[in-house]
């Protein structure tokens, strides 16, 4: 995604969030045959973007043989 996500949006499940195009949930335009994309609020709750910050990078850690 090439767009800033915003963090709480007020109505995260009016809106697609799996491309730039941010389409209405009842007017998908990207054609991609799936359904609509949830913003990560919906599925991880509100505090989603500050668990890479309190638990670390699994990602990094798995790169730095820290599993």
């Amino acid at each position: 995604m090439a767009k800033k996500v915003p963090l709480n949006p007020a109505h995260p499940e009016r809106i697609c969030w799996g491309c730039d195009r941010y389409c209405a949930a009842d007017d998908l335009r990207c054609g991609n045959g799936a359904g609509r994309t949830q913003h990560p609020v919906e599925i991880w709750g509100e505090d989603w973007a500050t668990w890479e910050e309190e638990t670390g990078s699994a990602e990094g850690n798995a790169a730095a043989g820290k599993v």
